[in-house]
């Protein structure tokens, strides 16, 4: 690895773990550091480092606003501490990221996959990390979802269910399926209750896409959808779909 980096972050043994991470991992180009906003503008934008780490809550500037005024398009990895909260807002808006403390095959696999993204991706990574970012933006219109080596806004009308897999989740369009590392509940409140209903621990569904609901028992309904697919419905579920129809 011979690009130029830049490290921006306010705290220093954070900065200073990632440059030794970076190190460790065959680095040989130059390293810049950044210990705020403003600093982080005025390097990025002398020194066009190929690759930025970029924290998001920074003195001076915030990780949003170093991206507004850069005069260039880097490739960026978000750095962040565990929250919950910014993960999701992160893959739903195919972000990509470390967590801090940082850990050494987390942070190799995001290099990776940050070098393999396309240029040319429909939305800039300024729309897509304010799309996601900002608190005011609870509900979303769209998310962005990874495939192969490209990023393709998807939007959520386009989503006919959503099927949990521990802390991922499957995504079905009548056109593909997408995976994206996200818990069921935590996609769920991103996506509005008029129009998705939990229906089982493991299975969203967009009203928009049920053709049928069926009784199998004295207790639980099945749904079928417009792509064929049916699904039982648990007993909460099921009660649920109930009182769809009062």
């Amino acid at each position: 690895m011979n690009e130029t980096i830049l490290v921006a972050d306010d705290e220093p043994l954070a900065r200073r773990t990632l440059c030794t991470q970076l190190r460790d991992l065959g680095c040989r180009g130059t390293i810049h550091e950044a210990g705020d906003g403003q600093t982080a503008i005025a390097v990025a934008n002398r020194e066009r480092p190929e690759l930025i780490f970029l924290d998001i809550v920074m003195p001076g500037a915030t990780g949003l606003e170093v991206l507004e005024r850069l005069e260039y398009e880097p490739s960026v990895i978000f750095t962040t501490a565990h929250d919950q909260y910014a993960v999701t807002a992160f893959e739903l808006g195919a972000l990509d990221y470390v967590l801090k403390p940082f850990g050494r095959d987390r942070l190799e696999r995001v290099i990776s996959r940050a070098r393999s993204i396309s240029p040319g991706a429909p939305e800039r990574l300024l729309d897509r990390a304010q799309a996601a970012l900002q608190p005011s933006r609870r509900l979303l219109s769209k998310i962005f979802v990874r495939d192969a080596n490209r990023i393709l806004p998807l939007a959520i009308s386009e989503i006919e269910r959503v099927q949990a897999a521990d802390d991922y989740v499957t995504i079905f369009t009548p056109a593909k399926e997408y995976l994206v590392s996200v818990r069921l509940s935590d996609l769920e409140r991103h996506l509005g209750a008029d129009r998705f209903l939990r229906i089982h621990r493991s299975h969203l569904v967009n009203l928009e896409y049920v053709t049928s609901i069926q009784r199998c028992d004295a207790a639980r309904l099945e749904v079928v959808m417009k792509s064929g697919v049916r699904i039982m419905a648990s007993r909460t579920g099921s009660k649920r779909l109930r009182e769809l129809a009062l």
